[in-house]
C-alpha cells in the first residue's frame, strides 16, 4: 500500500477577503473530492487572502497509480479554477 500526497499552492489575485477565499477553497475541495474520492483540505496560509494551499492524499497499490491520480487531480484543479497554480509538491510513500 502506498500513499500519494500533494501540496498545491495557488494564487488568486482577485480575492480580497477571507470570505471570498473560503468560497473559492470550498468549491475546489468539493469538486476534487467528488471527482477523485481523495482526501483534500486547506493546509496552510489560512490567513493570507490571495494564497491558497491545498493538500490532497490518496491510497494506491502502486506508485504509478498514486502518481497518476495526483497528476489528474492537479490538472483538474488547474482547469476548474481561475487561480494560478504556483507550486506543486508531490510525494509518494
Amino acid at each position: 500500500m502506498l500513499i500519494g500526497t500533494a501540496q498545491i499552492t495557488l494564487y488568486a489575485p482577485w480575492v480580497h477577503s477571507l470570505k471570498e477565499k473560503r468560497m473559492v477553497v470550498n468549491s475546489i475541495l468539493a469538486k476534487v473530492q467528488n471527482q477523485f474520492h481523495l482526501s483534500a483540505a486547506e493546509v496552510d496560509c489560512q490567513d493570507i487572502h490571495q494564497t491558497i494551499v491545498i493538500g490532497i492524499a490518496c491510497v494506491a497499490g502502486t506508485a504509478a497509480l498514486a502518481d497518476s491520480v495526483i497528476d489528474h487531480a492537479v490538472n483538474f484543479i488547474e482547469s476548474n479554477t481561475e487561480a494560478e497554480i504556483t507550486e506543486v509538491l508531490k510525494e509518494i510513500r
